[in-house]
């Protein structure tokens, strides 16, 4: 990794207001090689324990990937299509088994020794790409109310509290092939932050405002923040809600290239 930046992470994990906690998320460093870091969001779905156990496949799948998985020759991309393929194949042989209908999203980035960062996504969870507070990308939920923005049906902004909102067109578990949308940054550099979060955090939030916060706090101070204002705005009918960020401090004072207004909005006032 290049030596102008430290890598400074954090995760957050609320149930709520709902009964059960069925989102899960982890860190996970490479066991052989440091400099080598997952992140992982999984959000389960299937009553009282389907969606806990999908969410908790996810990761085990990931991790024990990572155990084998070597940095310095492997691909990332197959790598990262790995998790999303043993997680789903394990999730549909629980539900033979079991008689249950467990499902999961799955948001997961990974950092590696080169600089570089690859990631791939399958249902809602999403990630977003910032660099000095500004969105560089986001992916797209594979859900209902994406495409009817795809399609040019209903903007952004009308999708916000839309009643199929929930609805998705692909996961992990489901009877058909789970998609795995990829999308790599073949240099990452100071000023660049990855957020990783379950549709219960990112609801209540502009892509803005996730910007905003992580620009002017640190990892886990933002984490915090982001988790505790997600469940002021759900007003007691939040959803379970995840989040990891990551975020590549300068090691000296470094400015943007451009100037940008980085103010709080006010509904973000710490």
């Amino acid at each position: 990794m290049s030596s102008s930046y430290r890598l400074t992470a954090a995760t957050g994990l609320h149930k709520g207001d709902r009964q059960y906690q069925q989102d899960q998320v982890a860190i996970f460093q490479h066991p052989r090689n440091k400099e080598c870091v997952l992140a992982v969001v999984a959000d389960g779905m299937g009553g009282r324990s389907g969606g806990r156990k999908a969410a908790d496949q996810v990761l085990l799948s990931a991790k024990q990937l990572l155990e084998r998985f070597d940095p310095q020759t492997d691909d990332p991309k197959q790598f990262l299509q790995g998790i999303i393929k043993e997680s789903h194949l394990v999730i549909r042989l629980t539900a033979i088994s079991a008689e249950q209908e467990p499902h999961s999203t799955i948001a997961a980035f990974l950092i590696t020794p080169q600089g570089q960062c690859h990631w791939v996504h399958a249902g809602d969870s999403r990630i977003y790409h910032y660099q000095w507070g500004r969105l560089v990308f986001r992916t797209k939920d594979h859900s209902y109310v994406q495409s009817l923005i795809d399609n040019g049906e209903i903007s952004e902004e009308e999708a916000i509290g839309h009643p199929n909102s929930n609805m998705l067109m692909g996961c992990l578990g489901s009877e058909v092939d789970p998609p795995a949308s990829i999308h790599s940054i073949m240099k990452i550099e100071a000023g660049d932050a990855f957020i990783a979060c379950s549709d219960g955090l990112w609801a209540y939030f502009t892509p803005a405002e996730l910007g905003q916060t992580i620009q002017m706090l640190n990892a886990k101070e933002a984490s915090m923040f982001l988790v505790n204002k997600a469940r002021e705005r759900a007003n007691g009918t939040g959803d379970n809600l995840s989040i990891v960020i990551f975020k590549l401090e300068p090691l000296m004072q470094q400015e943007p290239a451009a100037p940008h207004n980085t103010a709080a909005n006010p509904g973000l006032t710490v």
